[in-house]
């Protein structure tokens, strides 16, 4: 079973840091477990992003004793936006495409891998406009495709404890739910200047939240309202706001609503402890559950580094000292279960009936798309409530 990953950024690999990513550690870690696993095709836009990603993929050969076939494009030549597309033509039949790229690129780049015949995996947010998302979903159900969005939040213990909770009745019917999501300045006027100006805080960041919560309560959104602010970003010659703090009306499948308030935003200074400063708070008719999701009880303070809150729970590798280094975390385990599922689709040993079930497919994907397509639009007109 051979992977098409197209992108080679922050996620992917690291790019830029002294880290691995997230997705690169996922698949040698499903190829650790697994003997279904063929080669794996990288594909970036320039030559210097491919080697460092294949330098980086040697590395982890050494670190973690797994053997991964990595072929890294372009091979040679100036920047190629369409690379991927040569990828994918010239091979036989790779059996799937992890895709990690700019936000506005999702939908073009997915409707080409779908043309291919490929199973696809888009990293959050799955498109820009819910007419893009459409598009996908129909293409998906023609050729019978399965195609999902990389929410991880959905794997997080946290979070399963939330839903627990709440399929069991035990904190009642829901009144609302807070959210509070930021992270430090320099994701957006460093590691994504070049496209930053083309997305938002809620759609890049703010997105996993609203799938979480559809994630949690199977409730629908029925309108949306959003106000934001631009004081710092714009300084630096991007056109993108700061934050936004949007509320979402939800209803219940018996009538009953409740609403979401999500505060995002993306200037955190970079002192703060942790990369990401995540918080939720969900209040019932018949008690309350809160999880602080940046303190998760370990911390570390160093000359170098200083004060760090350390989530073990994402994407962390462990036995760095002794030679048998492995990474664990709900980041590895959304990657590796939509390996697994396409696997089972290839040797029919799942339907897509069943996985739409239960998996942030492209169908489910669409509904927290078109929050946020509502909450731009509210921006843009006063913060109005605009409906779904």
């Amino acid at each position: 079973m051979d992977v098409v990953v197209i992108g080679a950024g922050l996620y992917v690999s690291g790019k830029g840091t002294t880290g691995y990513g997230t997705i690169l550690p996922a698949l040698f870690e499903w190829k650790r477990i697994s003997e279904n696993i063929g080669k794996f095709y990288f594909v970036s836009t320039s030559v210097e992003s491919s080697k460092e990603l294949k330098e980086k993929a040697s590395h982890l050969v050494l670190k973690t004793g797994v053997e991964l076939e990595v072929h890294s494009y372009p091979e040679s030549g100036n920047k190629d936006y369409f690379a991927y597309r040569k990828v994918i033509s010239n091979l036989k039949k790779p059996a799937c495409a992890i895709i990690a790229v700019p936000d506005h690129l999702h939908h073009q780049i997915a409707k080409d891998c779908l043309e291919a015949g490929l199973h696809v995996l888009l990293v959050k947010p799955f498109t820009a406009t819910s007419e893009e998302g459409l598009d996908l979903v129909r293409i998906a159900e023609s050729r019978s495709l399965y195609g999902a969005v990389e929410f991880h939040k959905r794997w997080d213990r946290s979070n399963l404890i939330l839903k627990d909770k709440f399929m069991s009745g035990e904190l009642g019917a829901p009144l609302n739910c807070w959210v509070e999501y930021s992270q430090r300045k320099s994701i957006p006027v460093s590691y994504f200047k070049d496209w930053a100006s083309k997305t938002s805080i809620l759609q890049y960041l703010g997105v996993h939240y609203i799938d979480l919560i559809r994630f949690i309560t199977e409730a629908s959104p029925k309108r949306v309202m959003a106000v934001g602010q631009k004081l710092e970003i714009i300084k630096s010659g991007i056109d993108t706001y700061d934050s936004i703090q949007c509320v979402i009306e939800w209803e219940m499948k018996n009538g009953s609503t409740f609403t979401e308030t999500i505060l995002t935003s993306w200037v955190d200074p970079e002192t703060s402890s942790a990369m990401s400063d995540q918080k939720i708070k969900f209040i019932g008719t018949e008690g309350r559950y809160e999880a602080d999701q940046k303190e998760r009880g370990i911390r570390s303070n160093t000359s170098d580094q200083g004060l760090q809150h350390i989530n073990p729970d994402f994407c962390m590798p462990y036995g760095t000292e002794n030679g048998s280094i492995n990474w664990r975390g709900y980041g590895i385990e959304s990657v590796k279960t939509f390996l697994n599922d396409v696997y089972a689709l290839e040797q029919r040993q799942i339907s897509l009936s069943e996985l739409e079930k239960n998996r942030p497919c492209f169908k489910e994907s669409l509904i927290s798309t078109k929050v946020v397509e509502a909450a731009h639009e509210s921006l843009k007109n006063d913060s109005n409530w605009q409906s779904i």
